[in-house]
């Protein structure tokens, strides 16, 4: 009845509807874009991809903008941010197009690789930018319903773009560069979807930030560094949103090795005899449990954490997830892993939503736009890490019941750590997502 309530009353205010649109139509588009960049990359029986070329190629792509994010995240508190989401996705439309037709013709050189490059920093840039946004719409004490909506809607948007493309290729048998490049180009369409929507649906100021500092641009690019240090200086003070993004990096790093896994695991047939085809049903089983395991996250965490708080649901989920892939993991067959896929997306989608509305609890407005570009780069950085770890230790096609029991032990590990350490500052301190204190309650929701 509580959730419902939360719900209701979220999804009634127009401001919070609108960004939650942005957010989706965005998504979309990066669901076929990124179809288009796997199956040229990943999934092309052309390519013969080992394990420590997948780390590298995701290591391009993320880390450049992770390394930078928290330098530019400054950004996001000087400037517009509803101007910022309506460039960003305008930059990427366009970038889309000559993107696309590399794919199309297979050249997959340094152009190629720049232009991804960019596309994937404008999106982590959105991404913080939305995060940062979302309390100037929504109250503190509903925070949680609107982060596990906006989240799990990305993701189900996201899972939509992957999913209509992979029916595509399948249908209509383009599993080729001219294929994935077609599915590449689609992109833009979700792109400018929400560039115009974004600046349609808001006013210059109406997403923050609350107080941007005055100067030009030249003296902005000077300040960053030293604006970069006082927003890690920020989120080190709010120790209970440290603790729980310290967790959620943990978590990261595990994932990774799992990612790289499950990737050798279904592209290790298509090396072997080209049959894409052949690998497209474990794929989907998968790829079904993990939309599953995100819808679910979205359905428990908000009455979940206001029941029992914020630091024990994260606990629980950690634990829940190294025990899932220790029972359904090990056996290495499509559906039980799809099975183990459903906890590890709950984990991941539950622990996402509580450590975004612990920053947005706790951090200020003022730093709100570096804390979340920090947030994105250890997020990208933590697992891009599991990548490498995974790259030295899987065997060529995925399959290693020893990593995996040790991933398993890893996320108990994570969870324990994060029990003594985030629980007890909760606990001496009072304060958590369950109970905001809205006294201090500085949003106030643009209807």
């Amino acid at each position: 009845m509580n959730r419902s309530h939360n719900l209701r009353a979220v999804l009634r205010v127009r401001g919070f509807r609108r960004l939650l649109g942005v957010r989706m139509l965005s998504h979309l588009g990066d669901g076929w874009f990124q179809a288009g960049l796997a199956g040229s990359v990943l999934f092309n029986p052309d390519k013969a991809t080992n394990p420590l070329a997948i780390a590298i190629g995701f290591a391009m792509l993320l880390l450049p903008y992770s390394l930078i994010g928290p330098y530019v995240g400054g950004f996001l508190d000087r400037w517009s941010r509803r101007s910022i989401l309506y460039v960003a996705n305008v930059l990427r439309a366009l970038l889309v197009v000559p993107a696309a037709l590399l794919i199309f013709n297979g050249d997959e050189g340094l152009p190629f690789l720049v232009l991804s490059f960019l596309i994937i920093g404008f999106n982590r840039f959105f991404v913080a930018g939305v995060s940062a946004a979302i309390p100037h719409v929504v109250e503190d004490r509903r925070l949680v319903t609107a982060n596990s909506l906006a989240t799990t809607m990305g993701s189900v948007c996201f899972a939509v773009g992957i999913g209509t493309a992979a029916v595509t290729l399948a249908v209509f048998d383009l599993a080729s560069f001219h294929g994935y490049g077609v599915i590449a180009s689609v992109a833009v369409l979700g792109y400018t979807a929400s560039a115009l929507l974004a600046r349609w649906s808001f006013g210059r100021s109406d997403l923050g930030p609350d107080h941007p500092p005055a100067g030009a641009l030249r003296s902005a690019l000077a300040s960053s560094g030293r604006e970069m240090v006082d927003g890690v200086r920020h989120l080190a003070a709010q120790r209970g949103a440290a603790y729980a993004l310290l967790a959620q990096s943990g978590q990261r790093v595990l994932f990774g090795v799992l990612t790289l896994s499950a990737l050798l695991m279904f592209r290790s047939p298509v090396a072997e005899d080209g049959n894409v085809a052949g690998a497209v049903p474990g794929l989907a089983a998968v790829f079904v449990g993990g939309a599953v395991g995100n819808l679910a996250a979205s359905v428990l965490t908000p009455p979940v954490a206001r029941r029992v708080s914020g630091w024990r649901w994260l606990t629980l989920l950690l634990a829940l997830e190294g025990l899932a892939i220790a029972v359904f993991g090990p056996a290495f067959t499509p559906y039980l892993l799809a099975i183990a896929v459903f906890f590890v997306n709950l984990a991941g989608q539950g622990v996402k939503i509580v450590v975004d509305t612990d920053l947005q609890h706790e951090c200020a407005d003022d730093y709100r736009g570096r804390v979340f570009s920090l947030s994105d780069t250890m997020f990208n950085v933590s697992f891009v890490l599991g990548l490498f770890l995974a790259a030295l230790v899987l065997p060529a096609d995925g399959r290693s019941v020893e990593v995996l029991f040790s991933v398993a032990l890893g996320f108990v590990v994570v969870a324990i750590w994060y029990a003594f350490t985030g629980g007890r500052w909760a606990l001496r301190v009072g304060d958590d997502i369950a109970q905001p204190d809205l006294e201090v309650d500085k949003v106030t929701a643009r209807v």
